[in-house]
């Protein structure tokens, strides 16, 4: 039987309410719809590139941001930042080295980097900053609002490779 990535319940942004649950909600919209960009596809399809001359794929857009969320949380907890899939020989590898992914792998493991990031900042505040070579980085609001953005980009390329896919549209 051939796996297929799973239909999704996107959450909705809030209008109102305090920054933070305004911030997280518009974060969560952006993860859940990548996840309904790739709904209903097969292996194939995710690793399927589809806007020439480009190599990019929904698995790779996939990919990439289980890096993300995982290097940004790791600004937070000071954990050591170990990429899944990046080397130094391929510093684009989640990107662009899928030929032998395992999609239904790198899908759980983008659930499960999502479901840590969410733990490791829900008791921060916006305020809390973090560091990098012992100098202030950013704080969690300047956090949210470059990921926010980063997916939102992320979300018009995986419009237009699933569009190319199977001819479904939408956000």
């Amino acid at each position: 039987m051939t796996w297929t990535a799973p239909e999704v319940e996107r959450s909705q942004g809030l209008w109102i309410g305090d920054e933070h649950s305004v911030l997280e909600s518009w974060f969560n919209f952006h993860r859940d719809t990548l996840l309904h960009k790739c709904a209903g596809l097969t292996e194939e399809q995710l690793k399927t590139a589809s806007v020439e001359p480009s190599p990019l794929t929904l698995l790779g857009l996939l990919r990439h941001l289980t890096e993300l969320e995982r290097w940004w949380r790791s600004l937070f907890t000071g954990d050591t930042f170990e990429p899944p899939y990046m080397t130094e020989e391929s510093p684009d590898a989640s990107i662009f080295d899928i030929e032998s992914a395992d999609a239904r792998a790198d899908y759980e493991l983008y659930r499960t980097e999502i479901e840590l990031t969410r733990k490791a900042v829900s008791l921060r505040g916006l305020e809390e900053i973090w560091e990098k070579d012992g100098q202030p980085s950013g704080n969690l609001r300047a956090m949210y609002v470059h990921l926010i953005e980063e997916y939102a980009r992320h979300s018009g390329h995986a419009d237009l490779i699933r569009e190319r896919i199977d001819g479904k549209v939408g956000t």
